[in-house]
């Protein structure tokens, strides 16, 4: 059965790419719609581009995945989330859709070496296991990609949400010395770039490439180069700060653009604005904190509880076992 399966399954997959190449698809309606919006957002205010580092690609993961991105594309799959992990972490779209459709490929090449790995042992099982134990472990690494780059997200993300904090007060700060809201934004993140270099050292462990200069200080180093983006492309600081919010999937960057761009001429109602934002962010910080305190003594409590229970079985198991000989 495994047999025609296979040449049936390759015979199909012959016939489907020459369909597809004598009859390209044609883009459907979600693509349309999205194009038409992205249209549509083009004649408002103009979005900052983040920087991107460069990344060692070859040509050919490129090239695999700039079609990977326009198969996604012409299908209408955002994938907004897998965006703004790749967005924090500085990993380009293409590369990442590259390394799934690699890794899943690397995973039928379980098929072979399980069926030789049968055959060599001379046991007369079944091509039927190695064939389901290869196509599952293509899904499962088809996936891993993306565990990867929540876990790691996930962690960036909430040191950014910290250094979001600090930068809050050094703008009060800054609008308590008498500045204006662009002046006190860039002079506050110029300070946090040298200030938060010696104190945030446990941030740099979470950076995925970022350069060796910008060590600890990297989220600072991204809100620096939104706001100076900012006076490039002509827009507020603030609504590149919502921006970059969006790039990343950030609520505290977007929250503070639009209480930016409502109280942008007030300097006092700013300035209480933002040292409250600060006071929330501390506190929600030290609630996670103690969350994941609990957490732990919690798992340490239950590995405690099953070595003792493993120590009384030990201690109890050569009487049970006489009594029941007896």
């Amino acid at each position: 059965m495994v047999e025609p399966l296979l040449v049936g399954g390759v015979a199909g997959l012959g016939v489907f790419l020459l369909i597809r190449a004598l009859f390209p698809a044609r883009p459907g309606l979600v693509t349309r719609l999205l194009a038409l919006d992205a249209a549509r957002e083009g004649t408002g205010a103009p979005r900052v581009q983040l920087a991107l580092p460069d990344e060692e690609v070859s040509a050919f993961r490129r090239g695999l995945g700039a079609r990977m991105a326009r198969f996604y594309a012409a299908r209408g799959w955002e994938v907004r989330s897998a965006r703004a992990d790749l967005a924090l972490l500085g990993k380009s779209l293409e590369g990442f859709l590259a390394t799934k459709v690699l890794l899943a490929a690397s995973g039928l090449l379980a098929f072979p070496l399980l069926a030789g790995w049968l055959a060599l042992m001379g046991w007369g099982i079944s091509l039927t296991i190695p064939l389901w134990a290869a196509i599952t472990f293509a899904v499962v690494f088809f996936f891993l990609p993306d565990l990867q780059i929540r876990r790691d997200a996930a962690r960036m993300r909430r040191d950014f949400r910290h250094v979001v904090g600090a930068f809050l007060d050094l703008v009060a700060m800054n609008l308590a010395g008498g500045r204006g809201v662009p002046e006190s934004l860039m002079m506050a993140v110029s300070v946090g770039t040298v200030g938060t270099a010696g104190t945030a050292g446990g941030m740099a462990g979470g950076t995925a490439g970022a350069s060796d200069d910008e060590g600890a200080n990297w989220a600072m180093t991204r809100i620096r180069e939104a706001l100076t983006n900012a006076r490039i492309v002509g827009i507020t600081p603030w609504q590149a700060l919502g921006q970059l919010g969006d790039e990343i999937d950030v609520d505290e960057l977007r929250d503070l653009s639009a209480a930016l761009g409502l109280v942008a001429d007030d300097g006092a109602k700013v300035r209480a604005s933002l040292t409250a934002r600060a006071a929330t962010l501390r506190r929600r910080e030290l609630a996670e904190v103690e969350g994941q305190a609990g957490e732990r003594s919690q798992s340490m409590l239950v590995a405690q509880l099953l070595l003792c229970a493993g120590f009384m079985i030990f201690l109890s198991f050569p009487a049970a076992m006489k009594m029941l000989g007896s």
